[in-house]
């Protein structure tokens, strides 16, 4: 058996988002460490709310516990085809539950929200974002892929992550950095979203799953055959040791897989 993610289940979700905390600042400062910045792509739902639990606290631990979001570089893992107020909009989501919140001394972060322009044309917009990240990451004929630091990602109930979704074709994108979709199960049916060799390329790859919703999902994707094809298994597959799932013990009850105790 290969490499296998990390799993890691709390009681509280206090300690889910201390941990948390911990594991995105060792992130976001070996990404200094390699190029000054700090390259992550983030999903929408109940993400944003999570990340501020975790990253707004004052600093517990002297220095090596800052978040320093005035070199943060922040991408979407997929957006919805909707204006950037629209209760849909994950960056609006992303801007209410996070961005707005930041207190001034912890710096503005470089946010990517796409370009309502093209709303009415999901290609055109998923060709757009791609090209913001060619341009952050390089021009795509000298880099075959992007690689993000970090990847914050959500896990739904049917096993879906980013816009990828059971089933779809687009889980066999392999060229395409983004990619659009017409047609997804989950309302806004138009959307755009990294594909998943984008995802798996990460250095970093975390989910966040709580709540009892979670459990049979979970159960699936660690716990049987058929869970290894859904996307977020195929992220696990793919991604292997550099995953990390942040759950809370209700989410995973009944779940075989073992968990990890620390970081």
């Amino acid at each position: 058996m290969g490499k296998q993610p990390n799993l890691y289940a709390f009681d509280h979700l206090e300690g889910l988002a201390a941990t948390l905390r911990t594991y995105i600042i060792q992130c976001q400062n070996a990404g200094f460490e390699r190029h000054a910045v700090f390259r992550v792509a983030v999903s929408g739902g109940s993400l944003p709310s999570m990340l501020a639990k975790a990253l707004l606290e004052p600093s517990q631990s002297g220095p090596d516990d800052v978040v320093d979001f005035a070199k943060w570089e922040i991408f979407f893992a997929d957006e919805r085809a909707v204006p950037l107020d629209h209760p849909d909009s994950n960056y609006k989501v992303l801007q209410d539950e996070l961005l707005d919140k930041i207190p001034v001394h912890m710096g503005r972060p470089k946010v990517h929200p796409i370009d309502v322009k093209d709303l009415d044309d999901v290609q055109e917009l998923a060709d757009q974002y791609q090209e913001a990240l060619m341009q952050s990451f390089a021009a795509k004929d000298s880099v075959k892929l992007p690689i993000f630091d970090l990847l914050l990602l959500g896990c739904g109930p049917d096993g879906h992550t980013c816009s990828l979704f059971p089933n779809h074709e687009l889980l066999r994108e392999s060229d395409a950095w983004v990619a659009p979709i017409q047609d997804s199960p989950k309302a806004p049916a138009r959307r755009i979203t990294l594909s998943l060799p984008v995802v798996t390329h990460g250095i970093k790859i975390a989910f966040i799953a709580t709540g009892e919703g979670k459990r049979d999902i979970m159960k699936q994707i660690f716990d049987t055959e058929e869970g290894r094809s859904l996307p977020c298994g195929l992220v696990n597959e793919g991604g292997a040791e550099k995953v990390s799932w942040f759950t809370d013990s209700i989410a995973v009850k009944g779940v075989a897989f073992p968990r990890r105790g620390s970081l």
